[in-house]
Formats: structure tokens, sequence, C-alpha cells
């Protein structure tokens, strides 16, 4: 079994289910060259395969990781990258490829027992009193 999304016009997912694994082409009818062809025509819309083992990159399993995340609805399908990300969350975080997440332009202090918030104004992080 895999999982696909359905992507709006903007590259937003909308939908999520589950369908025939990619690599069982066994009752792929012959005119469709992969599942995502088969259900993008059958949708009417744009779907993609996605991995519930990937996230930020890297598989649970220790397998090759698949579009960078497992795309819930309301994430983004970055078509450059083939990969699926959070919608970036600050103008100022610059998204890094490899490990499919947005960073801030400041890496947030680590104190045990603080909690920190990010300030785009000021471009640095806040601790939360």
């Amino acid at each position: 079994m895999a999982h696909y999304v359905i992507i709006d016009d903007n590259n937003i997912i909308v939908d999520a289910f589950k369908g025939v694994d990619e690599d069982d082409a066994s009752t792929l009818p012959s005119e469709f060259s992969s599942w995502e062809e088969f259900y993008s025509d059958l949708k009417n819309a744009t779907v993609l395969r996605t991995s519930i083992n990937t996230r930020y990159n890297e598989h649970a399993e220790g397998k090759t990781p698949f579009r960078g995340n497992y795309g819930g609805i309301g994430m983004v399908y970055d078509a450059a990258n083939d990969m699926f990300i959070n919608p970036q969350p600050y103008d100022s975080w610059v998204l890094d490829t490899e490990t499919a997440r947005w960073e801030a332009p400041v890496q947030m202090p680590v104190v045990e027992g603080e909690s920190y918030y990010w300030n785009e104004s000021g471009q640095s992080w806040e601790l939360i009193t």
C-alpha cells in the first residue's frame, strides 16, 4: 500500500489517500505508466506519491527518503526540489534542501529549561518569559 496526495494549482496539498503500491504494476492499466498517472487521471487532478516514513529527508527505517517529508494537507509541493515542505514560516527563513525544512537566519539558542520564539522584525530569537 502506498500513500498519495492531491495538489492544487498552487502546489498545495488539498487531500490524501491510500492506494496501490507504486512498485506493483501487475494491475496497472496498460495505458498508464504509473499509479500517479492513473490516480491523476481518475481524480482529474495532480496526484503524487508520498512516503509516510520520510520526515526531514530521513527515512524512519533507514531506507532512501522520498520527497523530503510525508505530504500532509496544507503542505506545499516544491517541484524544483521534488519535495513536500511546510509553508515558509517567515520571509527571512531559508529552505534547507538537505533536510527539507525551513531554517532561521540565526540559530536558536539551546538552554535547558528555556523556550524561544522567532522575532521576525528583530531577526532574533526571543526568550519566552
